[in-house]
């Protein structure tokens, strides 16, 4: 694998404060500006909610990684994520994420472990470990 990657997208107007996105291999998706602001569209990925999905997606696919390596059995990964934009003295920004995990082990005595890897996910996150806002992890390991 190479040191450095390059991920290339593209932006288009299409409407009021409607755009599109897309990459040259993957499918476009439509965009806006939340309904929160002035102009903004219900029912549209927004940059914030497509901000806190990356942080999300992130972790999930750090954690996969980590976990093959670690060879931890588990049934299921489920996350949910809520991130908070607040008016700062530098204007408008996203102050957090918090991101819910919900992992169900196969083998109740790897608990902990489960949980330990978890924490290594957030800690070697590249997405938010290149974000100045906070990240934080909140998670659940069950046991079926």
């Amino acid at each position: 694998m190479d040191d450095a990657h390059i991920y290339r997208t593209s932006v288009g107007w299409t409407s009021e404060h409607k755009g599109s996105l897309s990459s040259p291999t993957l499918p476009t998706m439509e965009f806006a500006t939340p309904p929160q602001f002035p102009g903004g569209h219900e029912g549209y990925w927004s940059p914030e909610t497509l901000f806190v999905a990356s942080a999300e997606a992130c972790l999930m696919a750090t954690f996969l990684s980590i976990a093959e390596n670690s060879k931890l059995e588990f049934r299921s990964y489920r996350s949910e994520a809520e991130g908070t934009v607040a008016k700062t003295e530098e204007g408008y920004r996203v102050t957090e994420i918090r991101i819910k995990v919900q992992l169900a082990i196969v083998d109740e005595a790897k608990q902990e472990r489960a949980l330990r890897l978890l924490e290594r996910a957030e800690k070697y996150c590249l997405i938010s470990n290149s974000m100045k806002t906070p990240v934080h992890l909140e998670a659940e390991v069950t046991v079926g």
